[in-house]
């Protein structure tokens, strides 16, 4: 599948483009590119449909707030049909549907049909972030976050009618949202179908608004939701709790809610896939004798056995004290490296043990004492 190309390329328009400018740029496109301008012309007819798309989402401004800020992502899968989630609306954009109306026809088995509004709508998804440490992702963990979303109104119960009161059939479309209207042009008799006026698609029209929500039948409030992250999810995982999105409209169910998961740096462990890895640092006594260290795990500490003659670098692997695989598939590992130590600032004492080390091993140790750093570099160059 060919990736989506960014709207604003699509409609020639900058991102700081006005409102204005979009439907100016909308309308130039439309009309080089619509189908009854380039019959038979498949490659007209996608890029037509592709104008349409960024104009759905671009002419809102909810809408094109959500995809300036998470990209197509955010809009993909709007509730509607049409291409890819949306639908063509000549009748909403200013006159210009009336322009192909007038010369192509239309009529309800047209392919660009005005769309109905008149039934059920699905919320809003919504996208909340959320920081996680790498602790809390090893166990799982249940977090209170606040949405501040639309919610169904309590005093109407959605309808949008003062209580006591109901919607009222749009007498003017019947409750279709749509208005036909026949005209005689040079070419025939045409009949055009535009969004009704009166109601404006919605097929009903309220006489008697709810105080509370002013006759939208739902209200903007901030709520404090619990949300559960499983254990084992990674940086940029989305996590979808059902139903926690915004309510639907006209009975509609709502939407969901996308938790996106940010895993902070830690500042011991490097994560790769479900091992961790750390470091940790011995003498070369230690290395060479062995010995018994205690190391960080994600849930504590443990000790870990140094074997005698270990060697920088070397890595011990503590099995499944890494992180839970998300699916169910048991632990990862915790991979420790060992970092050997070389002493410094050694006292007369530790060097004469140390040459007594390095003689019965029979080792040759050629020290360069009373001589400066720059005499130590020019007898490595050979005297140069």
């Amino acid at each position: 599948m060919a990736e989506k190309r960014d709207y604003y390329e699509v409609l020639e328009v900058s991102k700081t483009a006005s409102t204005e400018e979009i439907k100016r740029s909308y309308r130039r496109l439309a009309r080089q590119h619509h189908p009854d301008v380039n019959p038979g012309d498949k490659e007209a007819e996608e890029r037509f449909k592709e104008i349409t798309e960024a104009y759905e989402v671009l002419s809102d401004p909810e809408k094109r707030a959500m995809y300036d800020r998470f990209g197509h992502s955010a809009v993909n899968g709007t509730p509607g049909g049409g291409y890819g989630g949306f639908t063509v609306d000549f009748g909403d954009f200013g006159g210009f549907g009336d322009i192909f109306d007038m010369f192509f026809g239309g009529g309800t088995g047209s392919r660009y049909a005005t769309r109905e509004r008149t039934g059920p709508e699905r919320g809003a998804d919504l996208r909340y972030d959320i920081d996680l440490t790498l602790e809390e992702v090893s166990t799982g963990v249940e977090r209170k976050i606040k949405l501040t979303r639309l919610e169904t109104c309590d005093v109407c119960n959605g309808s949008g009618a003062a209580p006591g009161s109901q919607p009222e059939t749009c007498p003017t479309c019947h409750g279709t949202g749509q208005v036909r209207q026949q005209q005689q042009t040079f070419l025939g008799t045409q009949i055009r179908i535009t969004t009704c006026p009166r109601c404006g698609g919605e097929g009903r029209i309220i006489t008697n608004p709810c105080n509370e929500c002013g006759g939208r039948g739902r209200v903007r409030r901030t709520s404090e939701r619990t949300v559960t992250i499983p254990a084992g999810v990674e940086d940029g995982m989305r996590v979808r709790v059902p139903n926690e999105g915004e309510a639907g409209l006209r009975g509609g169910p709502p939407g969901d809610l996308y938790i996106i998961t940010h895993v902070k740096p830690h500042e011991i462990f490097e994560r790769r896939g479900n091992d961790i890895w750390s470091e940790t640092t011995i003498t070369f006594p230690q290395a060479a004798l062995g010995t018994v260290v205690k190391v960080r795990t994600l849930t504590g500490t443990e000790d870990l056995r140094i074997a005698e003659g270990t060697q920088h670098g070397e890595i011990y692997t503590l099995r499944g004290m890494g992180l839970p695989d998300l699916r169910g598939r048991g632990k990862g590992d915790l991979n420790v490296v060992v970092k050997v130590q070389t002493p410094t600032r050694l006292s007369e004492e530790e060097k004469n043990l140390l040459r007594q080390f390095a003689e019965l091993r029979g080792e040759t140790i050629e020290e360069q004492e009373g001589k400066g750093f720059f005499e130590r570099v020019k007898d490595a160059l050979g005297g140069r």
